[in-house]
């Protein structure tokens, strides 16, 4: 292969590298629903946040976490997991109508 030939194969794919990074950039940041059904047992808050229904459940059963300081330490862990914390306010009968509410979001349409 001639250097001429080579250098233009080169320069087109890092065209095409640059122009794929632009248009992934300017994307619309969209939320992307967490994978299976929401969970208090194993989804991560970050997940739940992240998922429309998550979220709105989040808003209404736990409205303090959404306005939480340190949500971004806690994004990797569960609701289960925090519900060791006294100041999550998270008991069994909590956990369990927050479960009831994905469940019921999941059915919707």
């Amino acid at each position: 292969m001639t250097r001429p030939f080579r250098n233009s194969i080169v320069a087109g794919f890092g065209a095409l590298a640059l122009a794929a990074g632009a248009a992934w950039a300017q994307a619309p940041a969209t939320p992307i629903p967490a994978a299976g059904p929401l969970s208090v047992e194993k989804t991560p808050i970050g997940d739940l946040l992240a998922d429309p229904n998550g979220k709105a459940v989040l808003t209404k059963d736990m409205p303090d976490l959404i306005s939480y300081p340190g949500l971004d330490q806690i994004k990797s862990m569960t609701l289960r997991d925090i519900s060791v914390y006294p100041e999550a306010q998270l008991d069994d009968a909590k956990l369990k109508a927050i479960q009831g509410d994905f469940d019921a979001t999941a059915k919707k349409p």
